[in-house]
């Protein structure tokens, strides 16, 4: 039998400036129009920045809002949500922030069968637009399929407004497709897995596409905002397609998981991942690995150790524990993964320890 393969995409992707401004619009224009009760996850500073003023556009059209104000992105904080949420007949989700909020939204709104509408507040990382979530709590951290959002609504004006940090993180989340698409094809000829060449390139094209207008990124303009903005959600929309996180995730990912559980909260997900891409570029012995390195300095991303600010050993650690994370998941690392010895001559021949 052949292989079946059902594709969820969002159904609309509005980005410009100050387009919240429009929010009761669009959501009519997904055919939403009879929604009376809307649920709402955000963060304190988010619900500042936009959900506020969500909030007050849609009481405007006499829509109650449940609004749900997160610290963190753990699964029992998303399972009281889903409770809550059923017993305030919740008909559609709206995420609002960074990750945490939008990962909980998404998680929500498949648990009790609504759909979800992001509202990114920042550019940091790909989960926008994907159908996965990254919850922690569960004994390993890794993505979890949920909902694909119905719309994602980015408005440019806010999310060029976050912290530049967070744009630079969600470079170094792009900069990992370089790695997960090899990673993804070295795992179907060896192991028979399903590859999907559309999504594969459309993931590359996104990491591409900030390798190509890097200087612009680095300026801090609307334009580079943008860029990145973009790149994230076409990423997303190759783990729509892909219908796994393949395309997006690989061995990079895992180093960057396996860094968060040993040093949790110590860097951004975003400049885990990249500093991962130099190291599984160079395993894989490719060039790229040195242009990767020199696109991150001068865009702002940690490179070495120091810079990010975990200790060299602990960094060797990560390394050797990363194939662990997800045995399911066939990689460069292989069954075995590395050797200590191995870790710290990479990371050495990398610059990332001196």
């Amino acid at each position: 039998m052949s292989h079946i393969h059902v594709i969820n995409l969002p159904l609309k992707i509005i980005i410009g400036s100050n387009v919240l401004d429009n929010i009761n619009e669009i959501i009519e224009s997904i055919g939403l129009n009879k929604i009376t009760k809307i649920g709402m996850v955000t963060g304190r500073k988010t619900y500042e920045i936009a959900g506020a003023r969500i909030e007050g556009e849609l009481t405007e059209k006499n829509i109650s809002v449940k609004t749900w104000i997160v610290e963190s992105s753990t699964i029992n904080t998303a399972e009281e949500i889903v409770s809550e949420a059923k017993n305030n007949e919740v008909k559609l989700m709206i995420g609002v922030g960074g990750g945490k909020a939008i990962d909980i939204a998404k998680y929500v709104a498949y648990k009790i069968d609504r759909d979800v509408v992001n509202i990114p507040t920042a550019a940091s990382h790909d989960g926008i637009a994907s159908p996965f979530a990254s919850l922690t709590g569960l004994d390993k951290p890794m993505s979890i399929l949920t909902k694909t959002p119905r719309a994602i609504i980015a408005d440019i004006d806010i999310i060029s407004k976050a912290p530049s940090r967070l744009l630079k993180a969600g470079v170094g989340d792009l900069l990992g497709k370089l790695v997960a698409v090899r990673d993804w094809r070295l795992a179907h000829r060896l192991r028979g897995e399903y590859y999907g060449e559309y999504a594969a390139k459309l993931a590359l094209l996104s990491a591409k596409h900030v390798i190509k207008y890097s200087e612009l990124i680095a300026s801090n303009s609307i334009e580079g905002v943008r860029v990145v903005v973009e790149g994230l959600i076409s990423s997303g929309v190759a783990m729509c397609i892909a219908g796994s996180s393949r395309p997006a995730s690989g061995s990079e990912h895992l180093f960057s998981h396996a860094l968060e559980i040993l040093k949790p909260g110590r860097a951004l997900h975003g400049e885990k991942v990249a500093l991962g891409t130099i190291i599984m570029l160079y395993i894989y012995g490719s060039p790229l690995w040195r242009r990767v390195r020199r696109i991150m300095k001068k865009i702002g991303l940690p490179t070495t150790a120091r810079e990010i600010g975990i200790e060299p050993d602990v960094i060797v650690e990560a390394l050797t524990i990363a194939h662990k994370i997800r045995p399911d998941r066939y990689t460069v690392l292989g069954e075995t993964g590395l050797s200590k010895e191995a870790a710290w001559r990479i990371l050495r021949e990398t610059g990332i320890i001196d």
